[in-house]
C-alpha cells in the first residue's frame, strides 16, 4: 500500500521500532498532510468570499447556499482531522507515537502509513467498532 505522502518507509531488519528515521518520516507525513488540508482551508475561504453573491433568482441563491454549507461541512471535517495530526505530531514529540492508547503495543509502520493518526492497534479498533455497533 502506498502511504499518504513520499515512499513507503523501508523496514530494515532487527531495526527498533519509531527509531529516529522512522519518527522523521511520520512527521514529514504528519506535517505535509497538515500543509495541503491548510491550503484547501485557504482556497475555501477565498472561494467563498470571491464567489459570494446576492443572486435575484431564488433558486439561484439556494444553489449556492448548498454549495457553500457542502464546502463548509467538508472543511469542518477537515479541521477536526487537522486537530487529530496536530496531537500526533505533539505525540511524535513525546515519545508516545505508534503505541495504542489502550493496550500500549506497537501500532505498526504500515498502519500508520495507511492512518497516519491512528492510535489504535488493529485489535483494539476492531474491539471498539464491534462495541460502536452494538451500542447503536
Amino acid at each position: 500500500m502506498q502511504p499518504l505522502y513520499g515512499e513507503p518507509y523501508k523496514l530494515k531488519k532487527g531495526e527498533e521500532y519509531m527509531n529516529p528515521n522512522q519518527v522523521e518520516h511520520f512527521r514529514n507525513i504528519l506535517n505535509m498532510w497538515r500543509a495541503d488540508l491548510m491550503q484547501e482551508v485557504d482556497r475555501t475561504v477565498h472561494h467563498m468570499r470571491d464567489e459570494a453573491a446576492n443572486f435575484p433568482d431564488p433558486n439561484d441563491r439556494a444553489s449556492q447556499e448548498t454549495d457553500f454549507a457542502l464546502e463548509l461541512r467538508a472543511r469542518d471535517r477537515e479541521r477536526k482531522l487537522i486537530r487529530k495530526i496536530d496531537e500526533s505530531i505533539d505525540m511524535l514529540s513525546n515519545d508516545e507515537y505508534g503505541y495504542c492508547e489502550i493496550c500500549g503495543v506497537e501500532i505498526g509502520v504500515r498502519r500508520l502509513e495507511a492512518r497516519p493518526t491512528a492510535n489504535l492497534c488493529i485489535d483494539c479498533k476492531t474491539l471498539d467498532e464491534i462495541r460502536e455497533k452494538q451500542m447503536g
